[in-house]
């Protein structure tokens, strides 16, 4: 793991791309996929705690990942995994206070099909 990224930097990396994390992004919400459905971080992708072990490979040749959790603790710890997986390339990083501490918009998948009224999302 190469630490934690702050909300305000993560806004940054989507402000410049338009709201989406740039082509050599990976973000990573490792909560459960109900909990990820009702909000994410726009153009995050869902990989549950309790998978990650067995679905890391799908991250093969990320230039850069941050992992998101609500508290910020438990993605702390998926970016420790990540980390160590060989077919990561560049840094991993965890957002920092999570969720709870996250200032951006949040996608639902209401929202990602058009019908969604952009309500923050219960964590």
């Amino acid at each position: 793991m190469d630490g934690e990224i702050s909300g305000e930097e993560l806004q940054e990396l989507l402000d410049e791309n338009g709201e989406q994390p740039p082509e050599d992004l990976r973000i990573v919400d490792i909560r459960n996929p109900g909990s990820f459905e009702r909000g994410h971080i726009p153009g995050s992708e869902n990989i549950p705690a309790n998978q990650l072990t067995d679905r890391v490979e799908e991250l093969d040749g990320a230039e850069r990942v941050v992992t998101v959790c609500p508290m910020g603790k438990s993605s702390v710890q998926a970016a420790r995994l990540v980390g160590s997986y060989e077919g990561v390339d560049g840094p991993v990083e965890s957002l920092h206070g999570g969720l709870n501490d996250w200032d951006g918009a949040l996608e639902s998948a209401d929202a990602e099909g058009g019908s969604g009224d952009g309500s923050p999302a219960p964590f």
